[in-house]
C-alpha cells in the first residue's frame, strides 16, 4: 500500500471515530438533559403541589377562624353569655330579695302598718319578674333602709307602761312584771321564779328525735298542757316556714339538747358544739360556755343549748358579736338560775347586751340566751308574752 493510500484510509478512520465519539457525546448530553428536564419538572410539580397545600390549609385555618367567629356572634353564644349574666343577676337580687323579706317578717313582728313596705317589696319581685335587676336591686336597697328606719323609730317610741313597779331583784316566786333600773337605762321585764326543790325544769318538743326538714311544731300553750307544767318559754333558734332561707330546713334546729324522754337532739353536729348550754338535774343548774363541755349523761331533767351566754358568774359576759340582729332591739327571752332557783323571762326593747346587762343587774348568777322575735313566748297561767309563731321546743316548769 503506497502512502497517499494509508494516509487516505487512516483519515477515514480518524473521521469515523470522531463521529462516533461525537454522537455518543451527544446522545448522551441528550439523556442527562432529559433526565435532568424530567426531574426538575418533578420537582416543579411537588413545589407547586406543596404550595397549593400550604395554600389549602391556609384557606382551611382562615375558614375555621371565620366560622368560629361567626359562632361567637351566633345568637346560641350570644345567649349563653347573656345567660351567664342572667343567671348572676338572680342569684344576687334573689338572694338580696330574700333577706329583705325576712327583715319585713321581723317587722311584721312589731308592727301592723307595714302596706307601704308589703307594696315595695311587690314592686321589687314584678322588676325581678321582668328581668330588670338593676331597678329592683335599688328599690331592695331602698325597701332596707325604710324598713330600719321603722323599726328604729319604734324602737324609739317605745314606752313602759305606767303603774308597772321597779324592782331590781326577781320575784321570790311565781310570775312579774317589773321595771329594772341600770347605769344604761330602764327596761321592762316579764320574769318568772321557780324553786328547783319543788320545781323541775323539763325541755319538750314536738318531734320525737332528729327532724331534717318539715318538722313538728306546736304552741307554746300545748306543750304546757300536755306537760301539766306552770310556766313555760320558748327554746332555742330554729328555721320558720316562713323565712324563703329556710326550705329544705323547715321547723329545724342545729343545737344540742336532750328533751324530757331522755332523747339527745344534734349529738352529731359538731359545728354547733361550740354553742353555750345549760344543763339542770335536780335542784341545780349547770351554764357550760360550749355544748362540747358536756356529755351525754341522760339522768338530769333538761340540756338546751343557745347562744350566746349573757351571764355567768353574776357578771355580764356578751360584749357583742357578728350578728346583726343581736345588736337591735327587741323582745329577748332567756332562761337563768341562781343556786336552787331557776328563771324564765323576756326583757323587752332590748339589745342581746342590753339584756345581759338587766340579768346581771338583777343579781341572776347565770343566763343564757333564747330565741325572740316572732318566736318570743312566755306562759305564767296564760300567755303574758306571745303567743308568738309555732315551735319545735320549749323550756317547761312543772312541779315535783
Amino acid at each position: 500500500m503506497n502512502a497517499k493510500n494509508f494516509a487516505l484510509q487512516h483519515a477515514r478512520l480518524t473521521l469515523t471515530v470522531f463521529t462516533l465519539v461525537t454522537s455518543t457525546g451527544y446522545i448522551l448530553s441528550l439523556g442527562i438533559y432529559y433526565n435532568l428536564n424530567s426531574s426538575n419538572q418533578r420537582l416543579t410539580m411537588k413545589i407547586q403541589a406543596a404550595t397549593d397545600e400550604n395554600k389549602t390549609i391556609k384557606d382551611k385555618i382562615a375558614v375555621i377562624k371565620n366560622e368560629l367567629e361567626g359562632l361567637k356572634n351566633q345568637n346560641q353564644y350570644v345567649i349563653n353569655k347573656t345567660l351567664e349574666a342572667d343567671i348572676k343577676a338572680i342569684e344576687t337580687t334573689y338572694n338580696q330579695a330574700v333577706e329583705t323579706y325576712e327583715r319585713l317578717l321581723d317587722l311584721k313582728v312589731v308592727s301592723k302598718k307595714t302596706e307601704k313596705f308589703d307594696s315595695i317589696f311587690a314592686e321589687s319581685l314584678s322588676l325581678l319578674s321582668q328581668r330588670n335587676y338593676a331597678s329592683a336591686d335599688a328599690n331592695l336597697n331602698l325597701l332596707v333602709i325604710q324598713i330600719q328606719g321603722e323599726k328604729k323609730a319604734i324602737e324609739a317610741s317605745f314606752t313602759i307602761p305606767a303603774n308597772i313597779p321597779t324592782n331590781n331583784a326577781p320575784p321570790s316566786s311565781g310570775y312579774s312584771r317589773q321595771v329594772v333600773h341600770t347605769d344604761i337605762g330602764d327596761f321592762l321585764v316579764d320574769i318568772v321564779t321557780a324553786d328547783l326543790n319543788s320545781t323541775r325544769v323539763i325541755v319538750d318538743t314536738a318531734s320525737d328525735g332528729d327532724c331534717a326538714d318539715n318538722c313538728p311544731v306546736l304552741p307554746l300553750a300545748t306543750y304546757v298542757s300536755r306537760n301539766g307544767a306552770y310556766a313555760g318559754i320558748n327554746g332555742s333558734y330554729f328555721c320558720p316556714a316562713s323565712y324563703p332561707s329556710c326550705a329544705g330546713k323547715i321547723n329545724t334546729f342545729d343545737t344540742l339538747l336532750m328533751n324530757k324522754n331522755k332523747v339527745y337532739f344534734n349529738s352529731a353536729n359538731n359545728v354547733y358544739s361550740a354553742v353555750p348550754a345549760v344543763i339542770f338535774s335536780g335542784n341545780s343548774a349547770r351554764f357550760v360556755g360550749q355544748s362540747l363541755e358536756w356529755g351525754r349523761d341522760s339522768g338530769v331533767d333538761a340540756v338546751i343549748a343557745n347562744r350566746p351566754l349573757l351571764v355567768s358568774g353574776g357578771q355580764s359576759v356578751f360584749a357583742g358579736s357578728d350578728q346583726a340582729k343581736e345588736g337591735t332591739k327587741g323582745g329577748r327571752s332567756f332562761v337563768g338560775a341562781s343556786g336552787s332557783t331557776a328563771y324564765i323571762g323576756v326583757v323587752h326593747n332590748a339589745t342581746v347586751g342590753e339584756s345581759a346587762k338587766v340579768l346581771a343587774t338583777m343579781g341572776t348568777q347565770n343566763a343564757l340566751n333564747l330565741d325572740d322575735g316572732g318566736s318570743t313566748a312566755l306562759w305564767s297561767g296564760g300567755y303574758k308574752v306571745g303567743p308568738g309563731r309555732d315551735l319545735p321546743n320549749v323550756v317547761l316548769f312543772v312541779g315535783k
